[in-house]
């Protein structure tokens, strides 16, 4: 990963700070930055349409670690994953659809927990 490519993700109270990854998806959400978005939740994900527009990515999938940082090109959202969403089996973090993982939160992501639905966040380059 990108060290320079460091991301903080707030709604004012709660923050967590993400690297994305060298995907092209990743690279267009850099280049778009900044942006905000209102949380919505779906189990333990937080999703937000943002200003990308991409497809699919060789490697797209719909199960991914907690933690990751992932485009969900149906709704032209960033999804943050911590925990379950009701399309899992047991533990594992499954989005709805296939995602494109664009990088990941640096530290444990389920302070995401804290970030209320309907919350507005912005997203923006750390430097």
């Amino acid at each position: 990963m990108t060290d320079s490519r460091r991301i903080r993700i707030s709604d004012g109270a709660t923050s967590v700070v993400a690297t994305l990854n060298d995907a092209n998806t990743a690279t267009s959400v850099w280049d778009a930055l900044p942006f905000t978005g209102r949380v919505q939740t779906w189990g333990d994900e937080i999703y937000f349409p943002i200003p990308v527009s991409a497809s699919l990515e060789t490697g797209a999938t719909d199960v991914v670690e907690p933690g990751t940082v992932a485009y969900w090109p149906p709704g032209h959202a960033m999804c943050l994953f911590w925990g379950p969403t009701p399309a899992s089996r047991a533990d594992e973090c499954r989005a709805a659809s296939p995602v494109n993982t664009i990088g990941s939160v640096e530290r444990e992501a389920s302070v995401l927990s804290r970030m209320a639905p309907g919350a507005e966040l912005t997203v923006a380059r750390l430097d």
